[in-house]
């Protein structure tokens, strides 16, 4: 999903409030004995491409929850039919300090973000992405100039389509498009509608091993009325560590075609804690490895469903 972003470039965190655990979904199986062969068979899953959004997935035959963070890769699975999911950034940061040119200048963002999601069909659901509160602060060591500003940050909504996968399986893929819509110009938005489309593809790996890659075009407004194109990718990495404790590290990548803007790469590590089936706490910190990305975005959130 689109980064939160200013004026000058600077995002704190991307919204995707990336999965934070990938999971590859509970397979609805139950083993049966043949008489007198002593062997079993599994049964199919359970098909639920009948419920939607009003007629809900029964609690008992849920998938095992999946979240679109804390990693900045997508899930490819979606929430339940009928069922709603909450993920958020409690608060992010972003710290970064630009010394090229012979500059220095020191810019700091704050922020929060929020994704609701609700369970339309067995395998698409519905997003809507928004940074409650942003605050960025720029300052110039050179010149001593400073400026700050505060307020609403991106407003987006997304949908999410699995193609396979969902109900299990080693591998799983989802397409999601989605929208920025344009709020009142300001120095934390462009009032531009901005959009993009992403694809992503997670597996299982040897040894208890999950992992992702995404794809992602996002389509930005420039001035005077054009439009450049990002291409953004990333593979993460996840594990149970001990207990309902988890953990995943990631790659993530950013491409532009507008010109004079540098590629940026980030090494994402983090951490995910499951109270229980519904409810997740996750904290980590991304770390930036070019000199165009921040150097470091620390955050703490947490995703639950109902």
């Amino acid at each position: 999903m689109l980064p939160v972003r200013v004026e000058n470039g600077f995002a704190i965190r991307r919204a995707g409030v990336g999965q934070r655990r990938l999971a590859t979904g509970v397979v609805v199986a139950v083993l049966c004995s043949w008489p007198g062969s002593g062997r079993t068979e599994p049964v199919q899953p359970t098909d639920k491409s009948h419920f939607n959004l009003f007629h809900p997935t029964p609690p008992d035959q849920m998938r095992e929850m999946s979240t679109d963070r804390p990693d900045q890769t997508e899930s490819p699975y979606t929430v339940d039919a009928g069922h709603f999911q909450v993920a958020m950034d409690a608060v992010n940061a972003g710290f970064d300090r630009d010394r090229s040119g012979g500059g220095n200048v020191q810019t700091t963002g704050w922020g929060t973000a929020l994704n609701l999601k609700a369970g339309l069909l067995n395998n698409v659901d519905l997003q809507f992405v928004l940074n409650p509160y942003a605050k960025v602060e720029v300052k110039d060591h050179t010149t001593g100039a400073q400026y700050t500003d505060s307020g609403l940050g991106e407003f987006q909504t997304r949908l999410k389509v699995n193609l396979w996968g969902n109900a299990g399986g080693t591998t799983a893929f989802a397409v999601m498009p989605f929208v920025k819509w344009p709020l009142p110009e300001s120095s934390l938005h462009n009032g531009k509608t901005e959009g993009g489309v992403i694809f992503v593809l997670g597996y299982e790996l040897p040894a208890g091993w999950r992992s992702a890659v995404m794809t992602e075009f996002d389509f930005l407004a420039n001035d005077p009325g054009s439009y450049s194109t990002e291409f953004v990718n990333s593979i993460t990495f996840s594990h149970d560590i001990v207990g309902k404790l988890g953990g995943y590290v990631e790659f993530f990548s950013v491409v532009s075609s507008a010109d004079n803007v540098d590629w940026q790469g980030q090494f994402d590590v983090g951490f995910t804690y499951a109270v229980n089936d519904n409810l997740q706490f996750d904290t980590g910190c991304n770390f930036g490895v070019t000199k165009s990305a921040p150097d470091f975005n620390p955050f703490i959130g947490l995703s639950f469903r109902f």
